[in-house]
């Protein structure tokens, strides 16, 4: 085995070994799905309360127009009075009052809320949708308006959406594409945050062991950093695939765990009306369309790339400071290219996924890894692919042979905080 095998295997052997990674690799999992368990029983906490909504309507016009749902229960004392009403709304805790003027049809800005919170944007939004319904109704018939001819004449449309070859697809399938791709992209961000900065950290502490003098002088500088940074891929992946293994695991046992009653799914499914049913299973067949095995394989491509592209940059810091600490002033021109990423990705990607800002970023190497897999669910030309897999190939590197220059001298240089213009220096040695 040579010097390059040696330093993976070594590095390789001293993550894995490490008592945090080993907690961090079996608790992680549990953390996540522990994560989703208490929010969906949080969410389901939050909806058990059934919130009291008093009505007072001096018009006369919206009664029992409020029907009351499985979250908001509304109770009419109009006969009372609104002073009366508020009162007994604060003696028994009523989540609020709602108050109709008598001259509503002329104030339609008199209509009022009276609670402690202000209630939320969809049962508002439903509250005033009714009443502009039962105003524009009224005002109708005092125009003699017969409502049942334009019940009648109403019309809804529902455009489907199917490509050349007769394939359906949802309205919500652009979505569905930037979900998978989206989440593809931020699983990778987060991978070359969390394991670039373990190759950071394994440089500087052996730097300040001062342990790297002694590899040094039977290593080059260039083989140790790759040695580093692929024995921290391997690294990453085997913690990767355990992930995955336990994770998935205790998701599918929770999914047929916590699965209902088949008889009352079947009930439910039965009182569902056709069209949504079309609907669901519209959305079914975009899940099950997406091109998972080729997100998958270039997710693989451009982890490997993009992860070997910034660890050569963060190997090439770790070597430039003496301690965690003077990083900071190195990290922002790092972590910007991946946050502009992220942003351009769901903005632009989502909005036209070919377009010219979402395909120039989509080959820039510093932002490729994750535009790319944002765009792969749309559908993107091999040879866009391939382009974008060379220059990406090619800035790694050259990233590598610039980090190295970096690396060679930093490496065994201790007790001064270098600036821009020293590691500029640097590189021309």
């Amino acid at each position: 085995m040579g010097a390059l095998g040696l330093i993976i295997k070594r590095e390789y052997k001293a993550r894995v070994s490490n008592r945090s990674f080993i907690v961090m690799t079996f608790l992680s999992p549990l953390i996540v799905v522990g994560m989703i368990m208490l929010i969906t029983y949080l969410t389901q906490l939050n909806q058990a309360g059934k919130q009291t909504i008093v009505v007072v309507d001096e018009s006369g016009l919206f009664y029992k127009e409020f029907e009351s749902t499985e979250d908001i229960d509304f109770l009419d004392l109009s006969p009372a009075g609104i002073a009366v009403a508020k009162d007994q709304v604060e003696d028994q805790n009523y989540f609020g009052l709602l108050y109709i003027p008598q001259n509503i049809k002329n104030n339609t800005s008199g209509v009022r809320f009276y609670g402690n919170e202000a209630p939320a944007i969809a049962v508002l939004e439903g509250i005033e949708e009714q009443i502009e319904t039962k105003l524009t109704n009224e005002k109708l018939l005092d125009r003699g308006v017969d409502l049942d001819l334009i019940d009648e004449s109403q019309t809804t449309i529902s455009v489907s959406i199917e490509d050349f070859k007769g394939e359906r697809t949802s309205k919500i399938s652009s979505w569905i594409k930037a979900g998978a791709g989206g989440g593809a992209g931020y699983l990778l961000m987060m991978f070359i945050i969390i394991y670039g900065n373990m190759v950071m950290r394994s440089v500087i502490e052996e730097k300040t062991n001062r342990i790297i003098e002694v590899i040094i002088s039977s290593v080059k500088p260039f083989k140790l950093m790759m040695g580093k940074i692929m024995g921290t891929t391997l690294a990453g992946i085997t913690q990767f695939v355990i992930w995955l293994l336990i994770g998935g695991g205790l998701l599918l046992f929770l999914a047929l765990y916590l699965d209902l009653n088949p008889l009352e799914n079947q009930s439910a499914a039965g009182n569902m009306s056709v069209t949504n049913m079309d609907k669901i299973e519209l959305i079914v067949l975009d899940i099950l369309n997406l091109p998972l095995l080729k997100l998958a394989f270039f997710f693989l491509i451009y982890f490997i790339g993009g992860y070997f592209l910034y660890s050569s940059i963060y190997a090439a810091i770790g070597a430039a400071v003496d301690s965690e600490t003077d990083t900071q002033q190195f990290m922002l021109p790092i972590i910007m290219p991946l946050m502009l990423a992220i942003y351009v990705g769901f903005f632009a990607v989502i909005e036209n996924p070919d377009g010219s800002i979402a395909t120039a970023f989509s080959m820039i190497p510093l932002t490729s890894p994750i535009v790319m897999l944002m765009r792969i669910p749309f559908g993107v030309p091999w040879w866009q692919l391939a382009l974008s897999v060379s220059i990406l190939v090619g800035s790694f590197i050259f990233t590598v042979w610039f980090g190295s220059k970096i690396y060679r001298v930093g490496i065994l240089m201790y007790g001064k905080k270098p600036t821009y213009k020293e590691i500029l220096k640097w590189i021309k040695y």
